[in-house]
């Protein structure tokens, strides 16, 4: 098994799950500054010429840092980052699909309408990047007020990887001067909790 990954916020996702598993595979970095993602032979791998890739030992090839958290689960299961039971597992999915959207979806956005690096990729609307860069506070409001009842992690008691979405988003957004506002204290208390795990510096 081998992971191709890099900068970049997806592949980050997939090492953090990686450190709470215990899992270490080989790795091959994939500068993206260097364009090595439009790399006939990368492309062979990604189509889309996308971070993160994993090639498993048989040749098969998984892309998406969610299919690839998911591939992991179903090798590794405990400890559960998607939950343990139906509840848990519904809970987790819904709060990683809403954390995906939005949080990390509206802070990417401003990065691929604003970063000359995405320039190739999609036509750049920067008053776009500008609305949605607006809009961020109020998301991460809303994330305040929903962790309000004191619960440690965004999903209920066991940390998932739904955490770690949210927690990639805030990184990315600090990234792009997007911070979390100063009087958010639950979601600055829920992300202290979340950055002081080992697996944080994966």
């Amino acid at each position: 098994m081998k992971l191709y990954c890099g900068i970049g916020p997806n592949s980050y996702r997939v090492r953090i799950f990686m450190a709470e598993k215990g899992i270490d595979v080989p790795r091959v970095n994939v500068d993206l500054t260097k364009g090595e993602h439009k790399a006939p032979q990368f492309l062979e791998l990604n189509s889309l010429g996308q971070i993160p890739v994993l090639v498993l030992d048989d040749g098969t090839v998984i892309t998406e840092s969610i299919a690839i958290c998911r591939y992991l689960e179903a090798l590794h299961p405990t400890p559960a980052l998607f939950g343990s039971d139906a509840v848990s597992q519904g809970k987790v999915e819904m709060w990683n699909r809403r954390a995906e959207i939005e949080i990390f979806g509206t802070i990417g956005s401003i990065a691929q309408h604003s970063d000359p690096m995405f320039a190739e990729r999609l036509v750049q609307f920067p008053a776009f990047a500008e609305t949605q860069r607006e809009a961020v506070p109020a998301k991460w409001a809303w994330l305040d007020r929903e962790i309000a009842d004191g619960r440690p992690f965004i999903a209920g008691d066991q940390y998932s990887v739904a955490d770690i979405t949210a927690a990639v988003a805030a990184w990315l957004g600090a990234f792009f001067g997007t911070d979390i506002p100063d009087a958010l204290v639950n979601v600055h208390h829920w992300l202290d909790r979340v950055q002081k795990r080992p697996s944080w510096n994966a």
